[in-house]
């Protein structure tokens, strides 16, 4: 999720707002669960067997777990995203090894996400690759083994914006993609209650010139674990339209087709020389298309509402609607809680990791009538959407 985010701001320092729900340890419970969430909890009974319908409306995505308090893609992130009560984990996005094993990382250069820097034995490793376009220099999981990786330890990628989750540094490893599979069939028995996960391919045309095509790995694992049918509780996404439509061969699963900015072209456009841009996906032409692989779309908070110039929101698109209108769902990224990631009139200060506030902004986009969000922050989320359903 979010492909562009190297343009973020990471500057700043300051003080970090705390936690803000309580959380029960053992059982995962998040204290004081009222009214609405509630209703939406009373709603999710029978996931398993119920697919997408089954979930709560507004739904609440863990966005690479609860990657506010924790580093992303860790088992501590997407632990605390299911304590806090996230009705789907995005866990995670799906990169390879050398080996050929699926690794959860945001991207395949770890240089920003692990340790590897602090270890000499892959100081060699270090190369510059052409990434989709883009030269990127680091250390690459498609260069180590899977033994290799797990040497290897998750730090936080945006400490300018969560100097806390410092702290956690170091704690956790590399999740496969198996392993994560393994851990959601614990959690549901644990809990009795089925737990959603939403993972992503990352670059899979790139990955499929390397010899390791993502999209049979992916099915290949979820049959194996029994999750590969219309109402199983993994949903799959990706930004490129291509891969989605080999998942609908290969699994029955909920597909998403992510969506970037207006202007940009899906990476398998690019190669295939396909002109057409995210503005052509998005008008009613193109959702019929994508309506007829997939289920849903995850656009860009911009594409449901613009923003002026100033980065203050201006006025709700048609997307909601027009993609509603042939089927799809949507579910938007990224909603966090710290200032440089809002709208400008929901920032409190200038900190670079003080919150704003993201009641207000998660109030904006839930009245476009989106049926979910990834966000960083799962108890924000379920506190707004609460005030939502109430409201």
């Amino acid at each position: 999720m979010d492909r562009h985010e190297s343009n973020e701001q990471t500057q700043g320092t300051g003080r970090r707002a705390l936690l803000g729900a309580a959380v029960l340890g053992a059982g995962g419970a998040v204290l004081g669960l009222p009214g609405a969430a509630r209703a939406a909890e009373s709603r999710s009974k029978g996931q398993g067997g119920g697919g997408l319908k089954s979930l709560p409306v507004p739904t609440i995505i863990g966005h690479r777990g609860a990657s506010g308090y924790r580093p992303e893609h860790t088992f501590g992130s997407y632990q605390l995203a299911l304590d806090m009560g996230a009705d789907i984990v995005e866990a995670g996005d799906l990169v390879p090894t050398r080996d050929g094993h699926l690794v959860c990382r945001h991207e395949p250069e770890i240089g920003g996400t692990t340790d590897v820097a602090d270890h000499p034995e892959f100081a060699s490793r270090r190369t510059t690759k052409v990434l989709d376009g883009v030269s990127t220099t680091g250390w690459f999981t498609e260069d180590f083994t899977l033994a290799e990786l797990k040497t290897l330890r998750a730090v936080e990628r945006i400490p300018a914006n969560r100097p806390h989750n410092n702290l956690y540094n170091g704690r956790w490893e590399i999740p496969t993609f198996e392993e994560v599979l393994k851990w959601q069939d614990e959690q549901t028995r644990k809990r009795g209650k089925q737990v959603w996960i939403y993972p992503e391919t990352k670059h899979p045309t790139y990955f499929r010139k390397l010899g390791l095509g993502l999209e049979e790995r992916v099915a290949k694992l979820l049959r194996k674990y029994g999750k590969d049918k219309r109402n199983s509780p993994v949903i799959l996404q990706s930004f490129e339209p291509g891969s989605i439509q080999r998942l609908n061969t290969l699994v029955d699963n909920p597909l998403v087709v992510l969506l970037s900015s207006a202007g940009t072209r899906p990476w398998d456009f690019v190669e295939a020389g396909d002109p057409r841009t995210v503005a052509d996906l998005i008008t009613p032409k193109g959702l019929r298309e994508i309506a007829g692989y997939a289920q849903g779309i995850g656009p860009t908070l911009d594409l449901v509402i613009t923003k002026k110039a100033d980065g203050s929101l201006d006025a709700p698109t048609t997307l909601v609607a027009d993609a509603h209108k042939v089927g799809l769902i949507l579910h938007p990224y990224t909603m966090r809680n710290e200032n440089p990631f809002l709208p400008k009139e929901f920032r409190k200060g200038t900190d670079a990791d003080a919150y704003g506030d993201a009641f207000g902004a998660f109030r904006a986009y839930f009245a476009t009538g989106i049926d979910g969000v990834f966000t960083d922050n799962t108890d924000t989320g379920l506190l707004a959407r609460e005030d939502f359903v109430n409201g």
